[in-house]
């Protein structure tokens, strides 16, 4: 564990040796998430490094500081605190925005290149300057559902995880009741905050501040963060980005796509 600067205990997971890979975890799950992709590049020689965001998994859950600005310092800390160097930043969904907002505000000193799979970036939610994203609705909903019925909420939250919105999808009750736990271990005050980060934080200006090779990888039909809402974008926005697009693929590839994912990030991070 560490402790952050407002006492929050931050909880993390640090295995294997060799050149530092960190991964930032998706709303509203924990590091747990990344187990496949910690494997695989661990028994290849990576050190591989992720952390329970405040309020989820076995973080504290404080009260306040559910913000992208807040997750940035917080992976900054722990940057520090391990004295990281040459990292590969992997961010999933919002952790994908707290990545970028990280090297927005705290440079790229120490980070070699960013990866952002399923990601937030560059906005997620939809405004005037910004028709490419999702209607303000939908967020409101996902908060109501919360706030009604958490756990039944989650359980549907689970399901679209692995939905590509198509007849025939199927996956097995084992991944949709680990994603429902991962849920459930978080917060409420966390989720709840946390789904307005997601629907009003705009990455723009911290991707103008990139100096870093980007690779971004997006499943094709994600029913929870559109394709064209966000990785579209991406990839003409990132000053050196590498667009990689899995043909018909939902939001959850890390567990869908886990083989494909794992060769691509070995690929990116040894080049």
């Amino acid at each position: 564990m560490l402790n952050l600067r407002d006492g929050t205990r931050l909880y993390y997971k640090d295995w294997g040796r060799g050149e530092p890979v960190v991964f930032a975890h998706g709303w509203p799950l924990n590091s747990d998430m990344w187990e496949n992709q910690m494997m695989f590049l661990a028994t290849h020689g990576y050190r591989v490094i992720a952390h329970d965001r405040r309020g989820f998994g076995r973080s504290d859950q404080p009260w306040e500081g559910y913000n992208h600005n807040s997750f940035a310092d917080d992976l900054a800390e722990l940057l520090d605190h391990l004295d990281l160097r040459n990292v590969t930043l992997v961010g999933y969904a919002m952790g994908g925005g707290e990545v970028t907002r990280y090297v927005g505000r705290h440079g790229s000193t120490r980070v070699a290149r960013v990866v952002l799979i399923g990601s937030t970036t560059p906005k997620l939610g939809q405004s005037e300057d910004y028709p490419h994203g999702v209607p303000q609705v939908v967020f409101d909903n996902v908060r109501g559902g919360l706030m009604e019925d958490r756990a039944e909420f989650l359980r549907g939250f689970a399901r679209l995880f692995f939905s590509t919105g198509a007849d025939g999808d199927e996956v097995s009750e084992g991944r949709l009741a680990h994603v429902h736990q991962m849920a459930l271990q978080g917060s409420l005050k966390a989720a709840h905050d946390a789904v307005t980060a997601c629907a009003e934080t705009d990455y723009r200006d911290d991707i103008g501040r990139f100096d870093v090779p980007v690779l971004v990888i997006h499943g094709e039909r994600d029913a929870f963060v559109p394709f064209d809402a966000t990785a579209r974008q991406a990839a003409e926005l990132f000053p050196n980005a590498t667009l990689k697009v899995y043909a018909d693929a939902p939001h959850g590839i890390l567990f869908t796509h886990k083989d494909q994912l794992n060769q691509d990030l070995l690929q990116f991070i040894a080049h």
